[in-house]
């Protein structure tokens, strides 16, 4: 690459020292391609490169920005200072003041927790109370018999209280503070508090219809006592028997002890109550139906009986004339079983006339049974006998034509028509 000659361009210095200007000649490529800066003054001129022209043109005005800025700090530096300053303690403030809303908030939460916690204690404890007095009341009730009472449900298991609800995930760019301090959803926490108390209020309504059920129970058990015993006075009056009157007792059925009268206490529930009278009336049962046990009110055989010869006058079948039968021909099969009809003591068993081997059965107050023309005896004098116990076959020993079972039933030695017994059994089926 070759020099540039003189610059056809010069400043005004130049133009006022010298009027002539050489001839003009064709220009360069490599001149333009190439082109100088000179900074002429004073007679001196001074050639930059692009380059370095635009450099130093560069670091003159960055110096120039740099005295600027310079100077307005030194300018306003207490200023600025007091303003960072300034800005930093709002900063504090703010992060201090928030720090103090979220520790209220924390505490109110506690405190919130603390009494819902309570609460659900207190009404579990209530329950659970509920639910022993409910098998406490089933270990009463288990005595009773055929009783379909419903007992105690499951114990549910102590509720926990609810979780506290995890913090949404936060953005990346939110504060440091703000993520380090735990926060709970409202919504999350009134969910939870109200899934525990519908499991609370599942748990005391199945308690109360389990008690509303048990106190139904009982009163049907109480009424059905109350018609039994009704059924039975009412029975023992039609057929002339005192229903206050003990049944007589038997070896078998022995009972003693010291007396202590029933009593209820004065602070005893309604339950309580209502067992008591449950426990009177079902004793007052129990006593008749040990006096019904002694009375003759069942069938001794399964046969039908004899219209033609019942109790009362009829012909007689050998005389062919009027007279007094005083009980009942059954019919029956030779060798059938004999059954006592009520409890009793066999006062006599053999041979008795007309009657042929006859069993007697004294059942106490002043009843007894004749049971005539069998053809075995399965009994002997002195024997206690239950109802429903076989005690002879079915014959036609002494004054008899044919196979069947003469019954009769006496009271204080007077035949009576069985009957009214049998009848009084019937009715009593339902409840017997």
């Amino acid at each position: 690459m070759r020099h540039r000659p003189e610059s056809h361009y010069s400043t005004s210095a130049q133009l006022g020292r010298s009027n002539h200007r050489p001839p003009p000649r064709a220009p360069d490529t490599a001149d333009y391609t190439l082109a100088h800066y000179t900074l002429a003054y004073a007679g001196h001129q001074l050639r930059l490169g692009p380059i370095a022209f635009w450099a130093t043109v560069g670091s003159l005005v960055i110096m120039a920005a740099w005295t600027i800025v310079t100077a307005t700090y030194f300018a306003f530096r207490d200023d600025v200072l007091t303003s960072l300053i300034a800005r930093q303690a709002e900063m504090q403030f703010g992060y201090e003041d928030r720090i103090a809303e979220l520790r209220a908030q924390v505490d109110r939460m506690s405190s919130r927790q603390l009494l819902d916690q309570e609460q659900f204690e207190h009404k579990l404890d209530q329950i659970l109370r509920r639910q022993s007095v409910l098998e406490q009341r089933a270990n009463k009730l288990s005595p009773l018999p055929d009783l379909s009472i419903p007992g105690p449900i499951k114990p549910a298991r102590r509720a926990r209280r609810p979780a506290r609800p995890r913090p949404p995930a936060r953005p990346k760019g939110q504060r440091a503070m703000q993520d380090r301090v735990p926060t709970a959803t409202p919504s999350g926490r009134k969910a939870a508090i109200g899934n525990v108390e519908g499991v609370l209020t599942r748990l005391a309504a199945a308690i109360d219809r389990v008690e509303a059920e048990q106190s139904a129970a009982l009163a049907a058990i109480e009424s059905n006592y109350d018609v039994k015993a009704r059924r039975i006075r009412g029975v023992l009056t039609e057929l002339g028997i005192d229903a206050g009157k003990s049944a007589p007792t038997t070896e078998a059925g022995a009972t003693g002890g010291p007396f202590v009268a029933a009593r209820l206490r004065s602070d005893s529930s309604a339950f309580e109550q209502q067992l008591h009278r449950i426990g009177l009336v079902r004793a007052h049962v129990d006593q008749l139906n040990r006096t019904l046990g002694n009375v003759p009110v069942r069938r001794p055989v399964t046969g039908e009986i004899d219209a033609s010869s019942g109790f009362g006058v009829r012909i007689d079948p050998f005389l062919k004339s009027p007279a007094m039968h005083t009980g009942l021909d059954m019919r029956g099969e030779p060798g059938d079983p004999v059954r006592a009809t009520a409890n009793g003591a066999v006062t006599f068993a053999g041979w008795q006339g007309s009657y042929g081997n006859m069993v007697e059965i004294d059942h106490g107050n002043g009843v007894s049974t004749r049971y005539g023309h069998l053809s075995s005896i399965d009994t002997d004098v002195g024997k206690t006998v239950k109802t429903g116990q076989v005690i002879g076959k079915v014959g036609t020993t002494g004054r008899s034509t044919g196979p069947h079972l003469h019954y009769e039933t006496r009271i204080d030695g007077e035949a009576v028509d069985p009957q009214r017994f049998l009848r009084a059994g019937a009715k009593l089926g339902a409840v017997w």
